[in-house]
């Protein structure tokens, strides 16, 4: 068997990914290890979830105020491949799979400048950046969507987006949580590193719909939100006086799926198909400066699958408790359910890793 490095990093939609393909790999006897920015929350990821990590710098391929990449960053970047080369020589790994993100970038340039084999996975339906700089010298790449924008359709393999698969029984994720059993139970998460428009807004809409007592018109209402870390200082006073409204800084995701009956979210990739998984509607609120604005039109698949409704931004004020209230009541609910389980990713993790296999050394 093979030890396989996940080079990942930057977010949850590049990062859980790789941490379900990596368990599919480890329960097919293979070994697997994150390769990640030193720091970077997928070194934390890793820790939590009992996996190897290995630790290089990674430079953001962001752009200075003249539109220009910022050199300091290039720098960094250049390092994180000299020392991801340094750790892939030694280990001298069956592959290499990118799963995007600038963290990712010096894992994969490492292992193609040591000709080691490298396999993609693309998350959205436009390849990205760092993608778009490896893909030329990748073996294959695995995608979310039937059609990616940018990707060569010779190296294009449908597999899906993978998640972790894992349930919990509702009451066992409800206990988890410090949540009680019986109210409807309303899950707030802006990704894995928040969102700040959702902070700011939620809050005060949710208490207009649900009043002081956290009630909907079918019963009380249980509200959890996942601030992100650097947030939850700012948000936690403000529903300090509503003990139906729990917010944290960073939840289980597997639990808070698994007790979730309704969710408020944005509409990375990662995200929906979580959901779909749990079988749990959506009202989203996609990021608005996305690239190409893919969160729009994800959520948009998603309204039109009957899986959830697409609130953009700018009417957040306005139209988001509204779109609660529909989804909240239990028809609608149980409909939307339905449809999201109709649109489960399940299996996914195991086509790609079926893929990632071919190409093995």
């Amino acid at each position: 068997m093979s030890l396989v490095v996940m080079a990942t990093g930057g977010t949850g939609g590049h990062i859980y990914p790789a941490v379900a393909t990596a368990r599919e790999l480890m329960a097919r006897g293979h070994q697997a290890v994150l390769l990640g920015q030193r720091g970077g929350m997928e070194e934390r990821v890793a820790a939590e979830q009992n996996l190897a990590f290995e630790g290089v710098d990674a430079g953001k391929l962001a752009r200075s105020g003249q539109g220009r990449p910022d050199p300091r960053e290039l720098l960094r970047a250049v390092r994180g491949v000299a020392e991801a080369r340094a750790f892939l020589k030694d280990a001298q790994p069956g592959a290499v799979v990118g799963f995007g993100g600038f963290a990712s970038l010096p894992g994969v340039l490492a292992a193609q400048s040591l000709g080691l084999p490298t396999v993609l996975h693309e998350q959205n339906a436009r390849l990205g950046l760092t993608q778009r700089l490896a893909v030329g010298r990748a073996r294959a790449v695995g995608t979310a969507y039937p059609h990616v924008i940018g990707l060569p359709a010779g190296k294009a393999t449908l597999v899906g987006m993978p998640v972790r698969e894992e349930r919990l029984p509702r009451a066992e994720a409800l206990t988890r949580l410090g949540l009680q059993d019986g109210p409807l139970t309303l899950l707030v998460m802006g990704g894995s590193q928040g969102s700040l428009a959702l902070n700011n807004a939620v809050p005060e809409i949710l208490r207009g719909v649900f009043g002081t007592a956290g009630r909907s018109p079918e019963g009380p209402v249980q509200v959890l939100h996942s601030t992100g870390p650097r947030w939850l200082e700012e948000v936690a006073p403000r529903v300090a006086d509503l003990p139906w409204y729990h917010a944290a800084g960073y939840v289980d995701a597997v639990a808070a799926w698994a007790a979730a009956d309704l969710a408020i979210t944005r509409a990375g990739t990662g995200t929906l198909a979580e959901a779909a998984f749990h079988g749990v509607p959506l009202v989203m609120v996609p990021l608005p400066e996305s690239a190409e604005n893919h969160q729009f039109h994800n959520a948009l698949s998603v309204q039109e699958a009957g899986a959830g409704r697409v609130v953009e931004q700018a009417n957040v004020s306005g139209a988001l408790g509204g779109a609660v209230l529909e989804c909240a009541a239990s028809g609608t609910r149980a409909a939307m359910r339905e449809a999201a389980l109709g649109r489960s990713p399940a299996g996914a993790a195991g086509r790609f890793a079926d893929l990632v296999e071919r190409y093995l050394r």
